[in-house]
């Protein structure tokens, strides 16, 4: 019998730090089993979506006014890494997972989820692989990349007993507007990296959408598992979201407890 998921697009336009809230209320949610098994596939605004690590950085309320001053609202992730960008041009993704023995299972659950993207990313005729590029924003040894060459993927976890969250972010067009977005903010932070390496799936798809890759998506997880529409507590993980948006506002408070996980 395959697994069943739950298919969620719920998302919160112009408030980025109560899409991290919710996120962690479902992580919660699902960790007691009062929530199923749930992928969130959803859209965005532009976020500059910064890491405890990023906080903890010398140079992070520079890179805050960096990304302020481009457009990008600034947020705190709920997983590791460093920081990542989300535009009006790229998909989120949150699942989350029930899970008795959460952290012997970070490995299993990054590969999991990059291989089910890769997978996917194939479907539209793309080299996709997964493994670190080197010199890539947010570096991690579970990326999907072009060929090896451009990141078109980058995922983190978050995990508490008897759950894990794996989110991430896929750039499906304007490659430019992740990389210029970037420069200045790891810049501030003395991050080096390769500007070059950042891609976008529809450079090496001409064509591609965000409707057809969620698309393709969608269809990779359906061959894989018993993906069901709904079902999902939405209300219960929004009210219980609301209390937690401050502390993922930059400078909005100490951010829950978990152990986060560095991906990329």
């Amino acid at each position: 019998m395959r697994r069943r998921i739950h298919l969620l697009d719920t998302a919160f336009p112009g408030r980025p730090a109560l899409d991290t809230a919710f996120s962690r209320a479902l992580l919660d949610l699902v960790a007691r089993g009062e929530a199923p098994e749930t992928f969130r596939l959803y859209r965005t605004d532009d976020v500059l979506a910064f890491s405890g690590v990023d906080a903890a950085s010398p140079g992070f309320a520079s890179a805050v006014a960096a990304a302020r001053a481009l457009g990008f609202a600034p947020a705190l992730r709920l997983a590791g890494g460093r920081a990542a960008v989300f535009t009006r041009e790229t998909l989120a993704f949150a699942w989350t997972i029930p899970a008795s023995e959460s952290r012997d299972g970070i490995h299993p659950r990054f590969e999991e989820l990059a291989d089910l993207v890769a997978a996917a990313l194939r479907r539209l005729g793309v080299d996709a692989r997964v493994g670190e590029v080197p010199g890539e924003y947010c570096p991690g040894e579970y990326s999907v990349s072009a060929r090896g060459a451009k990141k078109l993927m980058g995922v983190g976890q978050r995990v508490v007993r008897g759950a894990a969250h794996v989110g991430g972010v896929v750039v499906v067009e304007r490659a430019d507007r992740v990389r210029d977005a970037l420069v200045p903010v790891y810049d501030a932070m003395g991050f080096d990296w390769a500007p070059d390496t950042t891609g976008a799936i529809a450079d090496e798809a001409p064509g591609a959408t965000l409707t057809s890759v969620a698309a393709a998506l969608e269809a990779e997880l359906r061959a894989r598992y018993d993906v069901v529409a709904g079902g999902v507590p939405v209300a219960v993980a929004a009210e219980r979201a609301a209390p937690l948006e401050a502390r993922f506002e930059v400078g909005g408070g100490s951010e829950p407890r978990g152990a986060p996980a560095k991906a990329g």
